[in-house]
């Protein structure tokens, strides 16, 4: 369609040099073509042209002190995307990688996530190219006060609602939401991810990891199996990933491998999660520290890695849940994938499978869950968390979870019904970019030129 490429041709000229920004663009408007040819209101109201753009970018510089004394400087965003359909609503990443493309990228795909679960939220992200790691404590309370300091005119509980993300734990949240009661003298949802003694929610830590695999239950089920007994292969080893392999645990599934950016442990007994959350969240080691503890596992750092591969998506499964960082899994991987017989691909981080991978997938007939949809459940519980710090409750975990897990079969049934309305029944990408483009673009449109 020449329409949908010319507005592509031209976000490269108006935001030169953001590769992961038009990866994610590309995915989604391609996919629109059967809706955009039913219904010409949507080029008529010039709804792409619009939504492509951010409707504020917000790019700020972050000073702070380190514990030699020196002064230090980070740059910072928040990309406030989209708030059609409710306040903008996104985590903040903390991470040398953080540049504008990228959480353009990350801000983009929120939108349809965020529609997807049936919630009022809007789409928007943020973060800065600081590096937690290495940093003591108390550097790490100075960058998130001088961060916070400049963040806090931005946003607000019914304007935008920041959360976590990559290097950005409780730990982070905890300075930040104390550095904004001290601006603002209020208690409020503005932040979510908090910690349970002032506002979190129970089953927020585990949401995104157990909604992805509450996902793929539902994929499995759509083709007349199951999870139970099966082999996964998990990439990660952050928060989604620790949780992935919890859920898949209590399932009867069997995850056998995890991943961080110095190797994999292949485990084929299974993933001693024990062992896992003391290397992560205790020691906050290498993965060749698991090694150390489980003999029996394999270790193979990334410089053994074969070429052009990850070796996680080596190993024979049939599941995998790819929950590390965008572009991990390329064709090469899909390929390997599908020839060891793995039928379900359950995307645990944003956009962590390429284009082609993508494609790959959907020709070999595996059941492919893409982030938006697989990994919204992290972002529905953060809403869950806004309504009860709106009604001033604590809803308890059981609670908590039926709701995730009700709000991820909702969301597959809405991108398989809607795959099915545009005659491609499977396709869960297609799917879930036109439910979820759908309800933001009609909103718009009800807005008048909004």
């Amino acid at each position: 369609m020449p329409y949908v490429q010319r507005i592509i041709d031209e976000l490269k000229c108006s935001s030169p040099g953001q590769p992961e920004f038009y990866q994610a663009v590309t995915e989604v408007l391609h996919s629109l073509r059967p809706l955009l040819d039913k219904e010409p209101k949507y080029l008529k109201h010039k709804i792409l042209e619009r939504l492509v753009e951010p409707d504020r970018q917000v790019f700020f510089r972050v000073a702070w002190v380190d514990d030699k004394g020196e002064p230090q400087v980070n740059k910072a965003y928040r990309i406030q995307f989209n708030a059609a359909i409710g306040p903008y609503k996104g985590g903040l990443r903390f991470h040398p990688s953080v540049n504008a493309g990228i959480i353009k990228f990350l801000g983009f795909e929120q939108i349809f996530k965020n529609s997807l679960t049936g919630l009022p939220i809007g789409g928007g992200k943020g973060g800065a190219n600081f590096d937690p790691k290495g940093k003591s404590d108390n550097e790490i309370m100075r960058f998130c006060q001088a961060f916070m300091t400049e963040l806090a005119r931005h946003v607000g509980p019914t304007i935008d609602v920041p959360a976590g993300d990559i290097g950005v734990s409780a730990r982070e949240i905890g300075f930040m939401y104390g550095q904004w009661k001290r601006l603002t003298s209020s208690h409020d949802g503005t932040f979510t991810g908090k910690g349970l003694n002032y506002g979190g929610s129970l089953a927020r830590t585990e949401a995104t990891g157990y909604g992805s695999v509450y996902f793929a239950e539902n994929m499995m089920e759509a083709r007349g199996e199951s999870l139970a007994g099966k082999s996964c292969a998990v990439s990660g080893s952050g928060n989604v990933a620790i949780y992935t392999v919890k859920k898949l645990q209590q399932i009867g599934a069997k995850p056998i491998t995890v991943s961080d950016s110095r190797g994999m442990i292949h485990h084929e007994a299974g993933i001693d999660l024990a062992v896992l959350k003391q290397v992560k969240e205790v020691e906050r080691a290498s993965l060749a520290r698991y090694k150390e503890l489980c003999p029996d596992a394999k270790y193979l750092p990334v410089e053994n890695y074969p070429k052009g591969k990850n070796a996680v998506w080596s190993v024979p499964c049939q599941a995998a849940f790819p929950s590390a960082t965008q572009n991990e899994l390329n064709d090469a991987d899909a390929k390997e994938l599908v020839k060891n017989g793995c039928v379900c691909v359950a995307e645990g981080a944003n956009m962590p499978s390429t284009l082609e991978a993508a494609k790959v997938f959907l020709d070999a007939r595996v059941s492919f869950g893409p982030g938006k949809a697989c990994n919204a459940g992290g972002v529905s519980v953060s809403q869950l968390e806004m309504a009860q710090n709106a009604g001033m409750q604590q809803w308890t975990f059981a609670q908590v979870d039926e709701k995730l897990k009700s709000i991820m079969k909702g969301i597959f049934t809405n991108a398989s019904e809607t795959a099915k309305e545009f005659k491609q029944p499977g396709n869960l990408v297609l799917g879930a970019n036109i439910a979820g483009f759908r309800k933001v673009a009609d909103t718009m449109i009800s807005f008048g030129v909004y």
